[in-house]
């Protein structure tokens, strides 16, 4: 890591660590460890602009390390106005991402936690909670499962972030209400993604990863929601299905390519 993002890491932790009241300390052989930690776990208080602007000076250097941009033109079209993208979804340069998030929607609280709503935020920067803070303070009750916020997509390359809460799968079957409740993340999405005029909108495997929903069935209830959305209200939004598992990718490869009805 070059001398100046470990000069801007030492000063986030440093504000970070005596806005806690806590002795100032530094992890060496850990700094981007140990500022993701402290910011995971720092509550959806308002921040010092000084912070702020260490933040910008910090997350272009980082989202730029060893990582390119991908803009829709470098994504394989599977079938019309449908893609998919094995990788890391913060890299997409589309006009939306979506992140699965949780009913609190103000990101993941455990330091240094590898869900995607960690991640999102994490590299969007610390603005992303606070206005999303700002949202759920308005509306006064936890969110939904199946309805959709957005914010600014902030340090991300993707203009706009989409948060949908999907429904978490604790037995099998899965019930035909948890199969309802995961169709409604999308098509909120969808919707939304609409009515906004947004032209791409990239989706991760809702609800597979720390909700436990089953991949297979999670993939079916996916593609066939936004086909069945697309060809209905003649939508020109163009999809991106976002997978990061081989697993995943085959899953979907399958879907696309065997057109299921």
């Amino acid at each position: 890591m070059e001398e100046k993002a470990k000069t801007l890491l030492k000063e986030m932790i440093r504000y970070l660590l005596e806005e806690k009241g806590e002795e100032v300390s530094f992890q060496e052989d850990g700094l981007l460890d140990q500022w993701r930690g402290l910011i995971n776990q720092r509550p959806a208080s308002a921040i010092d602009p000084v912070y702020l602007q260490l933040e910008d000076q910090f997350l272009p250097i980082w989202n730029q390390a060893g990582r390119v941009k991908v803009p829709l033109s470098k994504i394989s079209l599977k079938k019309e106005n449908l893609y998919l993208f094995k990788g890391d979804i913060t890299n997409l340069e589309v006009d939306a991402i979506v992140n699965a998030a949780n009913s609190k929607l103000l990101g993941c609280f455990i330091p240094n936690h590898q869900c995607i709503d960690n991640w999102i935020q994490t590299r969007a920067g610390v603005r992303m909670r606070l206005e999303l803070a700002d949202q759920m303070a308005k509306q006064g009750h936890a969110e939904a499962i199946g309805k959709v916020k957005w914010t600014l997509g902030y340090h991300l390359p993707a203009q706009k972030v989409f948060h949908t809460v999907g429904p978490h799968v604790d037995k099998l079957p899965v019930s035909g209400l948890r199969q309802d409740l995961l169709k409604k993340c999308y098509l909120s999405c969808l919707e939304e993604a609409d009515k906004q005029r947004i032209k791409t909108i990239a989706f991760p495997c809702l609800s597979t990863g720390e909700f436990h929903f089953p991949k297979d069935l999670a993939g079916q209830i996916a593609y066939r929601t936004v086909r069945d959305y697309l060809e209905k209200n003649q939508s020109s939004l163009r999809v991106i299905f976002n997978v990061f598992t081989s697993k995943d990718e085959e899953i979907y490869h399958r879907l696309l390519e065997d057109h299921v009805k």
